[in-house]
């Protein structure tokens, strides 16, 4: 049993992923345009046909951005909190929003997603745990400081994405204002690469099989630098860099414990013949 898990875009200029089985699939976020999202997505070889949920972590920009379209157009459900919504100022139409409340799992056909709350400078902001065929995918970022239920939650996943948004040198020492240095350090903020390998290193399952370090700062992190670090750290999990101008290959999940191969990945080519997207 199996998931497929993609980033399609991750960054300040616009977050999407995306979790699936075989037949039926889940985003976490839209912020990159309507007409973006599905090119990328068709370049990977998934279909957006199978989304049959979007859930919206909170309401700034590059976590809604496509969404009124995205949704509009495909006639794709949008899973939103009433104080989210009230502060997006989006336009959804009504038959398509529904709302969810945290530690109330959602049930898209045979996915499960649980949302719980997180620390972000934002209305009603939530992470999710998709799970399905026995495995947890984490969707983690916009994080001001790991809490405890970020920690119970991160232990039981197969894959995550993991934001570590900056090196704390690059941020204390570069151009930011003081003020927006403080916001993105402080416990509404964001994570940075030593706060998200701390939690890797003390809280990482044995089924952890992939790792996507996602939301990276232009201005205050490299992907050498986060990858160097968590590389060196990783054990048997494969460290990804979900990237802020492309999206990632769509990753194959299974559980290390009952699978033999925990490893692969298919090229478009090889996914259209699997008949699986």
């Amino acid at each position: 049993m199996s998931l497929f898990v993609a980033s399609i875009n991750s960054g300040s200029n616009g977050n999407c992923y995306y979790v699936g089985n075989a037949t039926e699939a889940v985003l976490i976020d839209a912020g990159i345009s309507c007409r973006e999202t599905g090119k990328r997505m068709k370049r990977i070889g998934l279909n957006i046909k199978k989304v049959k949920a979007i859930f919206i972590s909170h309401e700034h920009g590059d976590h809604i951005r496509g969404l009124e379209v995205l949704s509009r157009r495909f006639r794709i459900p949008v899973y939103i909190t009433p104080g989210t919504l009230q502060n997006s100022n989006l336009k959804l139409e009504k038959d398509l929003v529904f709302s969810f409340r945290a530690y109330e799992p959602v049930s898209i056909g045979n996915l499960l997603v649980h949302p719980f709350l997180k620390k972000h400078d934002a209305a009603d902001p939530h992470s999710f745990v998709v799970e399905g065929n026995g495995l947890k995918i984490g969707v983690f970022t916009d994080i001001g400081e790991p809490c405890e239920h970020l920690a119970i939650h991160f232990s039981q996943c197969h894959a995550a994405f993991l934001e570590a948004n900056y090196d704390e040198q690059m941020l204390q020492t570069g151009r930011y204002p003081v003020y927006l240095k403080r916001r993105i350090s402080g416990e509404f903020g964001h994570l940075s690469n030593k706060q998200a390998l701390d939690l890797f290193l003390s809280h990482k399952s044995p089924n952890l099989s992939h790792l996507f370090l996602s939301h990276l700062s232009k201005e205050n992190n490299t992907p050498e630098i986060a990858m160097n670090l968590f590389t060196q750290n990783a054990g048997n999990t494969k460290i990804i860099h979900a990237s802020r101008y492309n999206e990632t290959t769509v990753y194959h999940v299974f559980d290390k414990s009952t699978e033999a191969s925990v490893d692969s990945n298919f090229t478009p080519g090889e996914m259209k013949q699997s008949h699986l997207f």
